[in-house]
């Protein structure tokens, strides 16, 4: 943190909170006075000059116990003082009345009753009036008049001399006020000047609410105060011209008065007062927006003299201070700066009422609230450990201090300066500068009667000096784009998943039925909003039997072309289709449906946006500081940072957040390869070697292994999905088990098959005469199904730019190519794996995806001719499902050898796969696909010799799916005959393009 230079007008540590030590009474006074009167006097005389201490300590010690003798010391001492440098604005009748009060004052100190008379020269004094009531023994009920009446108040501005010499006080004719101002003048101060300010007013006053003396702003000698009286009773006291007073401090660790070794601190009357006003220094780096730690300068400080209150508020007419009865308009001070000095022991509740052009507002101050955030909460942000980071940074509603309002809180270690900027302040921050938290980077602002619905943004100034509005990174809501400003929100949803969330721990995914629907929201019925979509797609996604659906990323982004992949709002889900309790609602909707909920997440990348991530604070901060690494060769995006504790900790806390806050059942993490590879799609010489020198993203590896172990650990229930498109090895291995290549696991618990998807389809794009030779396409899968817990994924990247939709990737005719897809589906489902299908795929789209207008769903209307054609592929679908989910032998060991056994793998000439799954109890099932266009008959497959018969479970060329209806109707019974190295073996009619499931009978 930049030390910041002392106020003129506040104490170096002072705070909003900062207690003043109570001030003793006249009478306490008085009684101390008779018991130390020469320590006293000796303490008091040490500011003077050596030759007057000399003699003063001599008559102290040939005096003690006498009163006469006390008062010619006290003379000798007033008589001793050299004269004090009079102001160049002072008046030769000023000097000479000074004078005659020089000669007059030692005649005053020996009455037994201090003669009330007003002040000579009211430049002469810091004082207007003398708060003190009757004689000395009467101070004390005295002072509680003067705390509600105007001559109270005056003690804003009193200067050190404020006496009353009485009989009573004979034993100590150097009053306290006199040692003040010995001990707070230079060496050069005179017993001249001291003596005139012994003649103070004590005028008896009602009690009344009065406006304080407004600080001035120039400087003028120490004591002088304008010319004027006190004003007795319900009046303001005038403004003051503006000045300032030459801050004429008591030296830190003495005591104005008494013993040196004394620690009580002197009552205002006793003290120096300083001027109020926000120093130059300050007041420059608060208008810049510079300022580490406003809170030290604005709000309410305990100085001496009183309490100094201070506010920055641009445009305002007049800032006044209330606590209870008291109104205190503050010293306009120019720029935006209003401050005063009010006699008050310790700093008050108060509020501010502030007047504008048109308008009064009256407020809480900002600037007096301790920090919203814990040393634990720094503690954590800096380690990296702070796995609810969305609750201390951003932007929350809350109660402060018994106040409402809303914190503020970015970590922006590289600025300068931050300012929180919105719709509440007209986008104008210079009233709003935020403090910075000690070395966390993190800075904070507390804005009362700020609440939910309000835009924002960071205001920050960059190393250089230059300014950047940035949106707040952790954001839980944001304008809907192309807009990009913050929201401040809160959660007031209720869910209903309970049963849900209980249910999804019961067995891990890969050992479950999984079955998945990837959408896209914004397109899937465009215009829809988050809470009409909850009311069509459960219903739908349900009706077609999938265990869960996969939503393309919906955090924000600014670019809906960019399907959601570029990222700029990482906590905030997309304000195209509502509210974040809005997507909480759709959630809850599925899950009270019976589907799971994944969201794909994109932590690999950012763009490049102004106002987002990049640079955020003016130097890289998210992204890599070194360029090679930062920019990303494919997407002309930024790649995060992994091996800096705060961004690493962004990233984990995000992942828990989406969990944790909106229910989410698993993370589809994006892009995955791109991470782990230093020299992803780099050319030599545009890639630096790791510390090993290795290709791997250490950082980057270490970032996954900690994301997977935080959110399995935090989190029961969830899975989170790699999409890697590598060999790497351990992508779903546990983080703590080491492979061949010494790493540890990543801890997935599953991961995109991209080997599998893409030489399926490329044999499925072959017309099946040339399939004969591509075969092991189809085959090549099953030498490492089982080296990772996979998913099968017809995803979005496989249906556009260019690559067609699945049911026009495949040859020949209409009805070949639909029998294409209901064979390639047969297919899949019966493969070791998970599934999941792309929308519009299940009904055979034929145009590829376009965000733009989404699903043709018109295909599906019955006034359209092909309509049965596409709805008999999505009947398939529905049937697959209903099958599958039923059949533990097709999803209990996807991820165990076990579960899968060969028939033939071999007949490429004929285009034929077969294959047995089994559940953990040996139950099988028979999977058979004819990759070609003829119907085989009496075809022979060999068959375990302990199932008696077996019979159709489901036929992909049956007639209600557009199929030409060659199945197999009756039970179809082993034959002794072995084949394929079984003992046994059955004879099919196997349906042309067709998948056939067989279980036992």
């Amino acid at each position: 943190m930049t030390p910041r230079p002392e106020s003129s007008g506040s104490r170096p540590k002072g705070t909003a909170g900062e207690k003043i030590p109570e001030q003793p009474t006249a009478a306490q006074q008085k009684s101390a006075a008779k018991k130390t009167a020469v320590p006293k006097q000796a303490a008091a005389k040490k500011a003077a000059p050596a030759k007057a201490t000399a003699k003063k300590a001599t008559a102290a010690k040939t005096t003690v116990g006498k009163t006469a003798a006390k008062k010619a010391a006290t003379k000798k001492a007033a008589a001793k003082k050299t004269a004090v440098e009079q102001p160049a604005a002072e008046t030769a009748t000023a000097t000479a009345k000074k004078t005659t009060a020089k000669k007059s004052a030692a005649k005053k100190s020996a009455a037994k009753k201090a003669t009330t008379v007003k002040a000579t020269a009211a430049k002469t004094t810091a004082v207007k009036a003398a708060a003190s009531k009757s004689k000395a023994a009467d101070t004390v009920a005295g002072k509680a008049a003067a705390a509600k009446s105007p001559a109270a108040k005056t003690t804003a501005k009193k200067a050190p001399a404020k006496k009353a010499a009485t009989a009573k006080s004979a034993t100590a004719t150097t009053t306290a006020a006199q040692a003040v101002a010995k001990k707070a003048t230079p060496a050069k101060a005179t017993a001249k000047k001291a003596a005139a300010k012994k003649t103070a007013t004590a005028e008896k006053t009602a009690p009344a609410t009065s406006t304080v003396a407004k600080s001035p702003a120039k400087k003028t000698t120490a004591g002088k105060a304008p010319a004027g009286e006190a004003v007795a009773k319900k009046s303001a006291v005038k403004k003051a011209p503006a000045r300032k007073a030459p801050a004429r401090k008591i030296p830190a660790g003495r005591a104005p008065a008494g013993d040196a070794g004394s620690a009580q601190v002197a009552p205002p009357e006793m003290e120096v007062a300083v001027s109020p006003a926000v120093d130059a220094v300050d007041r420059e780096r608060l208008l810049a927006g510079t300022h580490h730690a406003p809170h030290s300068v604005l709000g309410a400080h305990p100085v001496p003299g009183g309490i100094a209150f201070r506010a920055l508020r641009p445009y305002a007419l007049s800032v006044t201070v209330v606590s209870g009865e008291l109104r205190a308009e503050l010293h306009d001070d120019g720029e935006g700066f209003f401050s005063g000095l009010l006699p008050l022991r310790e700093v008050p509740a108060y509020r501010l009422v502030v007047e504008y052009e048109g308008t009064v507002l009256e407020t809480e101050d900002a600037y007096r609230f301790l920090p919203t955030l814990g040393d634990l909460d720094l503690h954590l942000i800096g380690e990296g450990r702070h796995e609810e980071l969305w609750t201390a940074l951003g932007a929350h509603p809350m109660t402060h201090e018994g106040v409402t309002g809303t914190r503020f809180a970015v970590w922006a270690p590289n600025a300068r300066g931050v300012r929180v900027t919105g719709t509440f302040n007209f986008w104008d921050g210079t009233g709003h500068v935020m403090r910075s938290l000690g070395s966390s980077g993190v800075w904070e602002l507390f804005l009362p009667d700020v609440g939910e619905g309000e835009l924002y943004k960071f205001e920050i100034t960059r190393p250089d000096g230059s300014k950047t509005l940035r949106a707040d990174p952790l954001a839980r809501r944001t304008e809907v784009p192309p807009a990009t400003s913050s929201v401040i929100t809160s959660s007031a949803y209720e869910w209903g998943d309970a049963e849900w969330l209980a249910r999804r721990t019961e067995a891990p995914a890969h050992e479950a039925p999984f079955s998945v629907y990837e959408i896209h929201l914004p397109s899937w019925r465009p215009g829809l909003t988050y809470r009409q979509l909850a009311e069509q797609l459960p219903g739908y996604v349900k009706n077609l039997g999938f265990t869960h659906v996969e939503l393309m990323p919906v955090a924000e982004h600014p670019f809906g072309g960019s399907w959601g992949y570029q990222v700029t709002g990482f906590y905030a889900p997309t304000a195209r289709l509502g509210t974040p309790d809005d997507f909480r609602y759709l959630v809850d909707s599925l899950h009270r449906a019976g589907i799971g909920v994944l969201m794909d997440w994109v932590p690999a990348h950012f763009p490049r946006d102004d106002w987002a991530l990049a640079e955020f604070d003016g130097r890289p901060l998210y992204e890599h500081e070194d360029p090679l690494r930062a920019a990303h060769p494919d997407w002309g995006t930024l790649e995060f940072d992994f091996g800096r504790n705060e961004v690493r900790n962004f990233l984990v806390a995000n992942a828990v957040y989406w969990c944790e806050e909106f229910h989410i059942d698993g993370l589809r993490v994006d892009a995955v390869a791109s991470m782990l590879y230093l020299d992803y799609s780099r050319e030599p010489g545009q890639w630096t070697p790791n510390e090993h020198g290795g290709r791997e993203n250490l950082d980057a590896v270490a970032f996954l292994q900690e994301m997977n172990a935080t959110v399995y650990r935090r989190v029961p229930g969830v899975v989170t999905i790699a999409e890697e498109s590598t060999a790497w090895d351990g992508v779903t291995r546990a983080t703590h088990h080491k492979g061949p290549s010494g790493f540890g696991g990543l801890g997935f618990g599953l991961k995109w098959n991209m080997g599998w998807m893409h030489d399926s389809l490329q044999y499925m794009s072959h017309e099946p005469v040339h399939r004969k030779y591509h075969h092991g396409e189809m085959t090549f899968s099953m030498v490492y199904a089982y080296s990772e817990n996979y998913v099968l994924p017809i995803s979005h990247d496989e249906v556009v730019h260019g690559k067609r939709s699945l049911v026009s990737k495949m040859p020949g005719d209409w009805w070949q190519q639909r029998a294409g897809v209901r064979s390639y589906l047969g297919f899949m489902w019966a493969h070791p794996g998970k599934q999941l299908l792309f929308m519009g795929q299940e009904f055979a789209q034929g145009a590829e995806w376009s965000e733009a207008h989404g699903p043709d769903w018109w295909l599906l209307d019955p006034g359209y001719g092909a309509e049965p054609d596409h709805r008999g592929v999505r009947d398939l679908v529905r049937d697959l499902n209903t099958v599958y989910r039923a059949t533990p032998a097709l999803w209990r060991l996807d991820t165990d050898p076990a579960g899968f056994e060969w028939i033939v793998g071999d007949a490429a000439d004929d285009n034929v796969l077969a294959f047995l799954r089994l559940d953990p109890e040996g139950v099988p099932v028979l999977a058979v696909s004819n990759f070609a266009p003829v119907t085989r008959q009496d075809y022979r497959l060999g068959v375990p010799d302990d199932v008696p018969a077996w019979h159709e479970a489901l036929n992909t060329d049956a007639a209600r799916y557009g199929g030409s209806d060659v199945i197999n109707p009756d039970p179809v019974k082993p034959e002794p005959q072995s084949w394929h190295g079984r003992p046994a073996s059955i004879r099919l009619t196997l349906p042309p393009l067709a998948t056939v499931w067989l279980r036992p009978a």
